[in-house]
């Protein structure tokens, strides 16, 4: 495995931060504000570093390069796989009517499955319910290979997300990138780190990934109560304030507000948050995100046989703004595990997509650190 990164700002070049050399048909993964992704010579400047490379672009709300965290940057991370191979598509959520599970089933029948050891996924985040579309894309392959990615950001602004495979980046735009071949070793992990507070209150009316009532009141209301004078920021405000969601004897799954409908008093969360299911506001210090990163990190190299040689990290933009100045302590922390060798990329992201450790069945996470390693 081949890699190299790379970063830049607005109205600058692209500064390689490992030695260039030569790669033969990589992926190229190219994460960046959102604002600099719209600008017309972004994509040409791209494919004249990597004429033949597969351009993969994903909007962020805060890019990960190394150990550093960047802001308003563009980072991109090019890898030669040389014992083994990749595949990407893309569909674009316009043309299913908004139906995320099958927009989910139709990419992920795309993929050949004879050897398919994993598909990672950089999604748009702004109107995809990733709970949805995990669910279409695990009804093709019976499990048989592993599942994880993110949604795309936009910085705290819930305005637009951008993704794209080898065109400028656009709205809707789901890819998925298939792994494939005997020497590749890939796992994820991810944990979090908040604490459930305040009353426990039963999800009474919701639809898909709309809540509209808890314990038969308007849910919106409850939530404007409990935030106080930050109800006036919504949606930001709302990433400091996530929900538990306990369904039947599943582990509780965080979900973060994305959006808020005044008209229906309801709010609209990244991924599905059933009728049934009890429902916690959550909180978080800075050592609590910190030490979390470490515990998803741990669990990660606690399951591989080899060494890594590349770290993908997608971490919610909530856990950011909890961090602010020492949000680099997380990224610190999960490097120190995975190890100093291996190349670090990622982003910080509207929604993770990941197993539960021990689990094979992948799940939309809010508020976690998530990695996924690859050696081969």
């Amino acid at each position: 495995m081949k890699i190299l990164q790379a970063k830049k700002s607005s109205n600058s070049n692209f500064e390689f931060t490992t030695d260039k050399t030569e790669l033969k048909e990589p992926l190229v993964l190219i994460f960046g504000n959102r604002y600099l992704l719209e600008e017309e010579q972004l994509f040409q400047e791209i494919r004249s570093l990597f004429p033949d490379g597969h351009l993969v672009f994903g909007s962020t709300s805060g890019e990960i390069l190394g150990e550093k965290v960047l802001e308003g940057t563009v980072t991109l991370t090019a890898i030669e796989f040389e014992k083994s191979r990749f595949l990407v598509k893309n569909k674009n959520i316009s043309e299913f009517n908004q139906d995320d599970a099958s927009l989910g089933k139709m990419l992920a029948a795309e993929f050949p499955t004879d050897n398919l050891r994993h598909v990672f996924v950089v999604s748009e985040g702004s109107t995809v319910n990733g709970s949805e579309l995990i669910e279409g894309m695990e009804q093709v392959g019976n499990g048989n290979f592993g599942l994880s990615g993110g949604l795309c950001g936009d910085d705290d602004r819930f305005e637009v997300t951008l993704s794209s495979y080898n065109e400028p980046p656009k709205q809707g735009e789901v890819v998925a990138i298939g792994f494939y071949g005997d020497s590749l070793e890939i796992n994820c992990a991810n944990f979090g780190g908040w604490t459930p507070f305040g009353p426990e209150r039963l999800i009474t009316k919701s639809r898909k990934n709309i809540l509209f009532e808890l314990d038969g009141k308007p849910a919106l209301d409850l939530y404007k109560k409990y935030l106080g004078d930050k109800a006036s920021e919504l949606p930001k405000s709302a990433l400091l304030y996530p929900l538990s969601v306990q369904t039947n004897d599943e582990k509780p799954i965080v979900r973060t507000i994305l959006n808020i409908d005044e008209q229906h008093n309801a709010m609209i969360l990244a991924g599905d948050v059933p009728e049934g299911s009890k429902v916690q506001l959550m909180m978080a210090t800075v050592d609590d995100i910190a030490n979390g990163a470490k515990s998803a990190a741990q669990l990660a190299v606690q399951a591989r046989e080899n060494e890594s040689q590349l770290a993908i990290l997608i971490s919610c933009v909530g856990r950011k703004l909890v961090m602010d100045q020492r949000t680099e302590e997380e990224i610190e922390e999960v490097t120190q595990v995975i190890g100093e060798n291996v190349a670090v990329s990622g982003f910080y992201s509207y929604g993770e997509m990941a197993p539960f450790a021990g689990q094979n069945t992948c799940k939309l996470h809010n508020q976690t650190m998530t990695l996924t390693l690859f050696s081969e």
